[in-house]
């Protein structure tokens, strides 16, 4: 058997690099090519040309190809919340590689574009975090005549935002058997009342608690 070295990438042109790209749009059939299509199928990692040329959008225009139209209309706060289930899935701040599936929706590049940096978008998303205003949509109005029977100022739903606020709090950990996805990536963490909404609890941080899927179960057994 005759061994072989791996092709060397790192030395290859700009037109070497966007020729590739093109390649890989023939081979799909299409006028664009997302990050992921592309770290399948291309020669280098889709960063190595994001670093290259400022941005994968950058990197479509060269290359003569269209933007990709999904990657355009997805909301920061579609990119905040896949975010935050990496960072919960975890059980600690993602890095740029822990971006890829199954583990996120949408790849590092992905933020690359649309927020300057990785770095920036971690940056735009703790402040997405804390801003207290984003709280607001959780108050329900005094005038809504379903919610008066139940007494209740706030709705049962945890949103996703302050969900990520309480297991940040308890360290992603749950709080009666202290396991955590950081330590066993099969944990999965949800949020609890710890005094039941039913029961006139209300949806604040200060009655909410992060518990594991299986303490969650056999809370609600009690």
């Amino acid at each position: 058997m005759k061994f072989e070295l791996s092709p060397n990438n790192r030395g290859l042109s700009d037109e070497e690099l966007l020729s590739d790209v093109n390649k890989v749009a023939k081979e799909l059939g299409k006028e664009s090519v997302t990050l992921e299509e592309y770290n399948e199928r291309g020669l280098v990692h889709s960063t190595t040309l994001t670093r290259r040329f400022g941005s994968w959008f950058k990197v479509l225009s060269l290359a003569g190809l269209k933007k990709s139209r999904s990657l355009l209309n997805i909301p920061d706060e579609e990119l905040f919340k896949n975010l935050e289930e990496v960072w919960a899935k975890l059980g600690k701040q993602p890095s740029y590689t822990d971006m890829q599936r199954p583990l996120s929706e949408y790849s590092a590049g992905t933020y690359d574009n649309r927020f300057g940096s990785w770095r920036k978008a971690l940056e735009k998303f703790v402040d997405f975090i804390n801003d207290e205003g984003q709280f607001s949509s959780d108050v329900t109005p005094e005038n809504n005549v379903d919610e008066i029977t139940t007494r209740h100022k706030t709705k049962r739903s945890i949103n996703w935002r302050l969900r990520f606020l309480v297991m940040r709090r308890d360290n992603f950990k749950c709080k009666i058997c202290g396991i955590s996805p950081a330590a066993d990536p099969k944990i999965i963490l949800h949020v609890d009342h710890i005094k039941a909404w039913a029961n006139g609890g209300e949806t604040v941080m200060e009655n909410l608690q992060t518990l594991c899927s299986k303490c969650n179960i056999g809370k609600s057994d009690l």
